[in-house]
């Protein structure tokens, strides 16, 4: 038998604390074993890693490298997730570690996300980072709630899993910022511990997800995203990055508008937000403006109440008014929320109107 990984980084990981046996792994014949955290499925032989290059296949077992790997830290506001109607004003401790299981050509943080765990053996990242450091680290800072950001936390289930209910346990809050590629399994483990659900939808057409994320269809995504709504009570907020040429037809993004008002509901907030060049997109413009505030009347016009423009600096375009009588009740420049017009539920406090805010 010939094992392709180090034994050394092995060992390494291990000795740092990052190397646990993974959750939802499921035994195959011939020493393989399938990874059930994200949508791959991965089946990983014996020696082998997973896409996201975070699960070992180590002697038959099923072994997660980045527990307790930090790679990224910070006590940010909530609105940078961007999350607008939860806790606003907060600040909520940030952290990320290496991997993705997606390979968007135009990501932005390539570095930790396209990252080989197992044959870096974590290199130049914190770790032994326990989930009562975590907590600790959190409280320090002054943060309401910690969210697991940067890259993908869908493959960190063995840490976001014991970190989120120590977070309940000790009063705070809790995030994905993700792609929504987690299995339903994997949403339904950490489903009791989480809070918010801050989503992307790249687009409604599947051409996008398999040439420039290497995602052969979105259509799972979909699925999690109401199980996590429905099932589980999480508050969810939905992004689009609006690419031109790939993402920014008008049926794209009324489909879009559409699928979020009646899955997930008219006051669920979605934030267009401005693509520029990176990456092997590095040819395709910045989103003209005109684009992103077309974006947002196509998604007013579709029903939704709460559409936000990100990534651009706007006068108005990441206030919160009330969709029934226009009064103002959060607003937001540069990251920083005053409460204007809100009563202590989180209400308008002209006409009592939901609006969707969970202070």
């Amino acid at each position: 038998m010939t094992i392709r990984v180090s034994e050394r980084n092995i060992e390494t990981l291990r000795e740092a604390g990052a190397l646990v046996e993974a959750l939802l792994s499921e035994p195959l014949a011939d020493g393989r074993v399938r990874c059930n955290i994200c949508q791959r499925r991965c089946r990983i032989e014996e020696g082998g890693v997973g896409y996201c290059r975070t699960k070992v296949n180590y002697l038959g077992t099923l072994y997660d490298t980045i527990y307790g790997v930090i790679s990224s830290a910070a006590a940010d506001p909530i609105e940078k997730k961007p999350v607008f109607h939860y806790k606003p004003g907060s600040f909520c401790y940030s952290v990320g570690t290496l991997g993705c299981n997606f390979r968007c050509v135009f990501c932005q943080n390539w570095e930790i996300a396209y990252a080989d765990v197992v044959e870096t053996a974590a290199e130049r990242c914190r770790t032994g980072v326990t989930p009562e450091k975590l907590v600790r680290h959190a409280e320090a800072n002054g943060c309401a709630g910690v969210a697991w950001t940067y890259n993908e936390p869908g493959i960190w289930l063995n840490y976001t899993l014991p970190s989120a209910q120590l977070c309940h346990e000790n009063g705070l809050y809790t995030v994905y910022v993700t792609n929504g590629y987690a299995t339903p399994e994997h949403l339904d483990t950490i489903g009791p511990f989480l809070d918010v659900y801050r989503v992307d939808i790249k687009s409604m057409d599947d051409r996008m997800y398999r040439e420039l994320i290497k995602v052969p269809s979105m259509q799972g995504i979909l699925g999690v995203i109401v199980r996590a709504k429905d099932k589980w009570k999480m508050h969810v907020e939905c992004v689009t990055n609006v690419i031109p040429g790939w993402n920014d037809t008008e049926d794209n993004l009324s489909k879009t508008a559409r699928w979020i008002t009646e899955n997930l509901g008219p006051k669920t907030p979605w934030h267009v937000t401005r693509f520029f060049p990176y990456g092997e997109l590095s040819h395709v413009p910045p989103t003209p403006p005109e684009t992103l505030f077309s974006a947002a009347k196509i998604g007013r016009e579709c029903g939704l109440e709460f559409v936000y423009i990100g990534n651009m600096l706007t006068e108005t375009g990441e206030n919160t008014y009330c969709p029934e009588c226009g009064n103002l009740a959060l607003e937001r420049s540069r990251y920083t929320t005053r409460i204007v017009g809100l009563n202590k539920e989180g209400r308008c406090s002209v006409d009592n109107e939901d609006l969707n805010i969970r202070l």
